[in-house]
C-alpha cells in the first residue's frame, strides 16, 4: 500500500513538472541533438503538457487505489 502511495506521489510531482515546464524539459532532453532548432515547437509543447498531464493523471490514480480497493 505505502509503495504505491509513494510512487503516486512521484509520478505526480513528475508530471507536474512536466506539465509546467516542458521547455526545460526540451533543453535537457532534445537540444543538443539540433544545431538549427533554438527553441522547440508549439508542438513540441503542447504534446509534451498533454504528456505530463496524463503522468500526473496516472500518479494521482496510483495514490487513490490502494483506498479503492479495500
Amino acid at each position: 500500500m505505502w509503495w504505491s502511495i509513494g510512487g503516486g506521489i512521484i509520478i505526480f510531482a513528475l508530471g507536474m513538472f512536466i506539465f509546467l515546464k516542458p521547455g526545460l524539459i526540451w533543453k535537457l532532453t532534445e537540444e543538443w541533438k539540433s544545431y538549427r532548432a533554438d527553441e522547440p515547437s508549439e508542438f513540441y509543447l503542447k504534446a509534451t503538457k498533454i504528456g505530463g498531464a496524463l503522468f500526473a493523471l496516472f500518479g494521482i490514480i496510483m495514490i487513490m487505489l490502494p483506498f479503492i480497493l479495500e
